[in-house]
């Protein structure tokens, strides 16, 4: 894989890393800043849900980052659209379900990913 595609991989790992520090580690403190239109009272009882979400996240990551040792350029490719498609399908998920914001921090990164391996 092209440079590039390193790049859009390892921005796709990083983002899903913050994400499962902020929904494991920090909702209850950052998360009534970033979501102002949940209620405050929302974000203790749901602490375990919210980490359970971080955990998935982190998967994602970890399969993103284990790409780059893959020496086997075409297990290197499949490992990368597998996880690149899971974490796509749950940005249009989000965006759907969610908020339209989600497509574009989360699907679109993996959508642009998705093409760039797809074209080496």
């Amino acid at each position: 894989m092209n440079i590039l595609t390193n790049i859009i991989i390892a921005i796709v790992a990083l983002l899903h890393l913050y994400f499962l520090y902020f929904e494991m580690f920090a909702w209850e403190t950052k998360g009534p800043k970033i979501f102002r239109q949940f209620p405050k009272n929302l974000f203790t009882p749901t602490k375990a849900l919210a980490a359970n979400q971080g955990l998935y996240n982190g998967f994602l990551a970890a399969g993103l980052i284990w790409t780059f040792f893959i020496t086997n350029p075409t297990w290197k490719s499949n490992i990368a659209l597998f996880f690149l498609g899971c974490v796509a399908v749950a940005g249009i998920y989000g965006a759907l379900t969610a908020s339209k914001k989600i497509f574009f921090v989360q699907a679109l990164p993996a959508l642009i990913g998705i093409l760039l391996v797809l074209i080496k």
